[in-house]
């Protein structure tokens, strides 16, 4: 039988009760076992095993608590993770890792030293349009690429009263958003040579940033993440050109609206995007023009948890490692210096 790592959640906010409870409840080698929630017990009412408690240390004193989810505001992952790791537990924690890179530098020396296993949740690295993306890179199907731009756009202009809107270490769209497409685009094309941003806040009364533009260069390479929070008229997520072709993609990953729904993410049509939403290759293969749509690959968030029971067993190496999350805070770091500065600023 397969060894079964018990998991405390701490936090049954948004991120836990939509991101990361779910995907752990379908790893049968998961078990969700404990569960800080300190407003209500409703995470009960849908994982009815789950034990309700109040009290961080109660969850990290257990012995019986492999794996401890850190799934709470940006501003207290450093010190739960720290805790945890000194409880001698793993740790999965919501990204962004920290606030700045000398935190999560520090974590990582000291999950080396306990010897713990310690991961970031970048679970977008599992939306089905980036692994397509990944495997037409892959293919050379744009031939040599030249410009990736990456989109993560949504209209709210009615601010929302909650942490992520205020002035605090580690609030506002760069972290909340930007860690998704810098890590991804890290994930593809490693780290870059310089970096050039522009961040503001576009609408009235609010307190944190709510709009970027980010410019990557990696040599020939040219990639910009942009996000806002003011475009009620949606472009393309992904745009790609190359020396081949282009390749045109409209539509976020569906996994985060069927979470939303209260879906579990399982079955074979899991993480499946309509063919209305499939992007567009216009490019030349083997001689032959080809245009047409590209079947998006299906998404899978729960494999990221898989990634992390596998690597916790020896069975795997972990694919989100802790120093690849770090590597968005300094990108983070220097987007900052960069708008400040208004200039390009090289990459350590």
């Amino acid at each position: 039988m397969n060894q079964v790592v018990r998991v405390g959640l701490i936090g049954y906010g948004m991120a836990g009760e939509v991101f990361h409870a779910p995907a752990i409840a379908v790893i049968p080698e998961l078990k969700l076992t404990k569960v800080v929630e300190r407003r209500s017990t409703k995470c009960q009412n849908r994982y009815p095993w789950v034990e309700i408690v109040n009290d961080t240390e109660e969850l990290l004193q257990d012995p019986n608590i492999d794996l401890v989810v850190v799934a709470t505001p940006n501003t207290s992952h450093f010190e739960l993770v720290q805790k945890a790791l000194l409880a001698n537990k793993h740790v999965v924690v919501e990204k962004p890792f920290t606030p700045t890179s000398q935190q999560a530098t520090e974590l990582i020396e000291l999950a080396q030293q306990r010897g713990r296993l310690l991961s970031i949740h970048h679970n977008r690295r599992w939306d089905g349009d980036f692994l397509t993306v990944k495997r037409i890179l892959k293919n050379g199907l744009v031939g040599n690429l030249v410009e990736y731009e990456v989109h993560f756009d949504r209209f709210r202009n009615q601010i929302k009263t909650n942490w992520r809107e205020y002035d605090e270490p580690g609030s506002g769209i760069l972290y909340d958003l930007g860690s998704h497409l810098i890590d991804q685009a890290l994930d593809l094309f490693g780290l870059p040579d310089t970096v050039t941003a522009d961040i503001r806040m576009q609408r009235p009364g609010v307190k944190t940033a709510d709009a970027f533009e980010l410019i990557l260069n990696f040599g020939n390479l040219k990639v910009t993440a942009k996000a806002g929070q003011l475009v009620r008229e949606l472009g393309p997520h992904f745009i790609l050109h190359g020396t081949a072709g282009s390749f045109i993609k409209y539509g976020m990953d569906p996994q985060e609206d069927a979470l939303k729904q209260g879906r579990l993410p399982e079955g074979i049509d899991w993480g499946k995007e309509s063919q209305e939403s499939w992007g567009t290759l216009n490019t030349d293969i083997n001689g032959l023009h080809f245009y047409g749509k590209i079947e998006t690959l299906p998404g899978c968030y729960p494999a990221y948890y898989q990634n992390v029971y596998d690597a916790i067993t020896q069975q795997s190496k972990l694919i989100v490692k802790p120093e690849q999350a770090r590597n968005t805070i300094q990108i983070i770091e220097r987007a900052m210096e960069s708008h400040a500065q208004r200039r390009t600023l090289n990459f350590y």
